[in-house]
């Protein structure tokens, strides 16, 4: 498993940082575009849908609405950001609210639609910060693997209090209070870079601690909704890692919230 792990990495590594830093205009658009639409596809399954020809014609639909947004230049507007924010609310509600709500979200076709508000602005947040600048592309990767980091390690020293267990029983508020130590130094160190300023400075500490927790929330709640259908992975497209919306689950919540919240301060 380890050796899978580290091929893997050697050739996806280097593939994601070259589309997102070496890509520009529609080149961009469409590589970012390929990768939520191989999430869309695991979405389909974890919301329930089994029949390869109707899972095609799912994606397929998500595709002409890419299409459409970036015709119109809405891939870039800041609606579908907004459609996040709301839709993230009711995603924390479902989570906080898991097993007693699931109800509410277990049919196929609600399940399906919560794919559409987490990928679709997902994909527009992206494009949104490369037009704000590559820096804070970078700078939301780097909170995200940094709040992975830090919750792994102090989860592992200090894990006590269980976040989510019923969801991911192996996260705990040590853990998120580790990630957060590492995403506002980290935070710290982009304001003095970019010459932020007090004020700058302290509300990217603000935007950088509320991301934070959205990353969390994405994590979980892909986790909830393989619990749902007993899976443990979203595909096995990436040997060793498992599907594409293991690596990015995090991304599509830290993302499109990240780029709402930051216009007003970068």
């Amino acid at each position: 498993m380890l050796r899978q792990r580290i091929l893997t990495a050697l050739w996806l590594v280097p593939l994601a940082l070259g589309g997102l830093f070496g890509l520009s205009g529609a080149a961009y658009g469409l590589f970012t575009g390929g990768v939520v639409l191989l999430a869309a596809w695991e979405w389909t399954n974890l919301a329930g849908v089994t029949h390869r020809r109707q899972r095609g014609l799912l994606v397929a639909a998500l595709a002409v609405a890419m299409v459409l947004l970036w015709v119109s230049d809405a891939a870039r507007a800041i609606w579908p950001l907004w459609l996040a924010l709301a839709g993230w609310l009711v995603n924390l509600y479902w989570v906080v609210r898991y097993p007693a709500c699931r109800e509410q979200w277990q049919a196929s076709s609600r399940r399906l639609a919560m794919g559409g508000w987490v990928l679709l602005p997902a994909w527009v947040g992206f494009n949104v910060l490369r037009d704000v600048g590559s820096v804070w592309l970078l700078f939301v990767l780097l909170l995200v693997w940094g709040a992975d980091i830090g919750a792994y390690f102090s989860g592992r020293a200090w894990g006590r209090r269980k976040l989510a267990p019923a969801v991911s029983p192996g996260k705990s508020w040590e853990g998120v209070a580790g990630g957060l130590a590492v995403t506002l130094a980290l935070a710290l160190v982009f304001a003095a870079w970019q010459g932020l300023g007090v004020a700058g400075g302290l509300a990217l500490l603000a935007v950088t601690a509320v991301v934070t927790l959205v990353s969390v929330l994405g994590d979980l709640l892909e986790s909830m909704l393989k619990r749902h259908r007993g899976i443990k992975d979203s595909s096995q497209l990436l040997p060793g890692h498992g599907g594409v919306l293991d690596r990015i689950d995090s991304l599509t919540a830290a993302v499109p919230l990240f780029a709402l919240l930051s216009l007003g301060v970068l």
